[in-house]
């Protein structure tokens, strides 16, 4: 469901890696090294806890935003991530000018392993890492080569303010300081992961039931046999699990589905996921929709640019994904403008027949939320980037980043002083709005979700149902309500230069080869030949003793998590 960075398999390689920032969401044991190497750089004298300074010093002394030129580069560490130039949009233009913060790319070329590397190897880091959770974040840490933020914590307001405290103790790394802002953070469900289907399409066939895995599979196959120039089930990036996440979820009761582990819960044990029978269930399933061609034909190797295009044309009858509601939000808007009639809706999520609807989560959420900035010590000046952060993960910040700058789909603000007035241009221009959102994505780097959709579920309660958002409509209706809380299986991984880690970066090579494989499997039983070969390589590899270790982190997290 969410993107893993590519781990090296051999020691030298992996020791080469030890800043490489995707490990996989939610990572690290970490060693408790804290001296080792270098060490990070401290924040300046007077950025400390305002109790530690000076006893005649009332209050701390706060980076002041706009009095002075902040530039510091900052670099995406996804393959597929490319940073809009700072500046060139409204927003971060208003952003330069009246906060004078300049923010410039590090390019990652398409290949975050070779380029971080190159990076970590020259000495010459950028000011600011932003990716996944992870081992390696700790390998980075263990290095001396981020710099703490607690005194920034206690010293800036918004972080503080809407991080649950519990979350705060789980980002802390092992020894007990924090490292990470993380992005999208939360004290409540949210998620967009489900199941969209085309409102033309469906209607134009009956409204058939759709609830479970034979209900879809039945309306996937009169899809094809009346709409041959439509892809019946479009499932997104399905080499990294998008659509095949949510077909798994189907098969069983409270599924957390957490493939990237290799791994599932059984009982108080962390146990193979090949072998577990709601996920062979889910393989045969996908294969059999591949090969009759219900399923997109290019699902392992699709571009996302070539899924929205799909959506925007209406060329999809159902599209799944971990995600879904970023284009089908666009795509929505753009078809009702030219068709009334046309556009996608949300189902509640597709579950396998005798199960309990309710107990199906095709996505699910922690309180960290998706991923995270790490400062390093490149930077010249952490605690101005670390001010700007805050400020971005706050009402300000947040408003420019949702809303944009004053005037257009927002003037001024209501008596609390955090809450924007919104114009009427919100609800008229809904797709302006959401071409809007969709060009920021890529500069939410410390989104709060809970400011966001307390300030969008007050203001769309007050609207009809024609005139919400769309996505907040659906969400909700139905996302927020079936997706799965999973905090308590995030911080799994092992570190990479351990036993354990070079033990799943191997299963992980196999787990790859083995999804495609199946998703290609000419009948039911060679997709689970697929399946017991995949599991009796990954064993063979140790992975019985991978499996402990996950098992102990998941404990760990539980008796964290209950403030033990």
């Amino acid at each position: 469901m969410e993107k893993r960075g590519i781990r090296l398999g051999r020691m030298m390689v992996v020791f080469l890696a030890i800043a490489l920032f995707i490990a996989g969401c939610s990572g690290g044991n970490g060693g408790n090294n804290a001296n080792s190497g270098n060490t990070a750089e401290a924040p300046k004298e007077n950025s400390g806890n305002a109790k530690n300074n000076q006893a005649d010093s009332a209050e701390p002394q706060l980076y002041e935003l706009g009095k002075e030129p902040l530039e510091f580069t900052l670099y995406g560490n996804y393959d597929w991530y490319t940073m809009p130039k700072w500046g060139a949009d409204e927003t971060t233009a208003w952003v330069k000018e009246n906060k004078k913060v300049n923010i410039t790319e590090i390019p990652n070329g398409g290949n975050t392993v070779q380029k971080l590397n190159t990076m970590i190897a020259s000495g010459d880091l950028p000011d600011v890492i932003w990716g996944e959770r992870g081992a390696d974040v700790e390998r980075l840490r263990e290095a001396g080569l981020l710099v703490p933020l607690d005194d920034y914590i206690e010293k800036y307001p918004n972080l503080k303010k809407w991080l649950d405290p519990k979350a705060l103790n789980m980002l802390r790394s092992p020894d007990g300081k924090l490292y990470q802002f993380p992005n999208w953070y939360t004290n409540r469900p949210n998620g967009n992961a489900g199941w969209v289907v085309n409102k033309k399409i469906y209607t134009e066939l009956g409204s058939p039931k759709l609830e479970t895995t034979d209900d879809l599979y039945a309306y996937l196959k009169l899809v094809k046999e009346k709409y041959p120039d439509v892809i019946p089930l479009e499932t997104d990036l399905a080499s990294e699990g998008h659509g095949l996440d949510q077909i798994y979820s189907a098969f069983k009761e409270n599924n957390l589905s957490f493939p990237r582990y290799f791994a599932v819960p059984s009982g108080d044990k962390m146990t193979s996921i090949y072998k577990d029978e709601a996920y062979r269930e889910s393989v045969v399933y996908a294969a059999k929709l591949f090969r009759e061609k219900l399923m997109t034909q290019d699902a392992m190797t699709q571009t996302r640019d070539q899924v929205q295009e799909k959506l925007m044309n209406g060329r999809v009858a159902v599209y799944t994904s971990s995600n879904p509601t970023l284009y089908a939000m666009q795509a929505h808007a753009a078809l009702t403008q030219k068709d009334p009639d046309a556009g996608y809706f949300m189902i509640w999520p597709i579950h396998k027949e005798g199960l309990d609807k309710n107990k199906t989560y095709p996505g699910t959420y922690n309180m960290l939320g998706w991923n995270a900035a790490a400062i390093t010590t490149s930077a010249k000046d952490p605690e101005a980037i670390f001010a700007f952060l805050d400020w971005w993960t706050g009402p300000e910040g947040m408003t420019l980043q949702m809303w944009g700058v004053e005037g257009e789909f927002w003037q001024g603000r209501e008596a609390d002083g955090i809450t924007p007035k919104f114009t009427e241009n919100y609800t008229k221009d809904k797709e302006k709005l959401a071409d809007y959102q969709a060009k920021m994505d890529p500069l939410m780097w410390v989104g709060n979700t809970v400011y966001v959709d307390d300030i969008k579920g007050k203001f769309e309660a007050t609207l009809p149902e024609n005139e919400r958002n769309w996505s907040t409509y659906w969400q909700y209706e139905i996302t927020w309500k079936t997706q799965g809380d999973a905090t308590e299986f995030i911080n799994l991984f092992p570190l990479p230069d351990t036993e354990e880690g070079i033990t799943f970066q191997s299963g992980k090579d196999i787990w790859q080869k083995a999804r495609a494989q199946a998703l290609y499997a000419k009948t039911d039983e060679e997709a689970l030949a697929i399946l017991d070969k995949a599991h009796d390589d990954t064993m063979s590899l140790g992975f019985e003793k991978l499996l402990e270790y996950y098992t102990q982190r998941w404990h760990e997290n539980l008796k964290m998590i209950q403030g033990n």
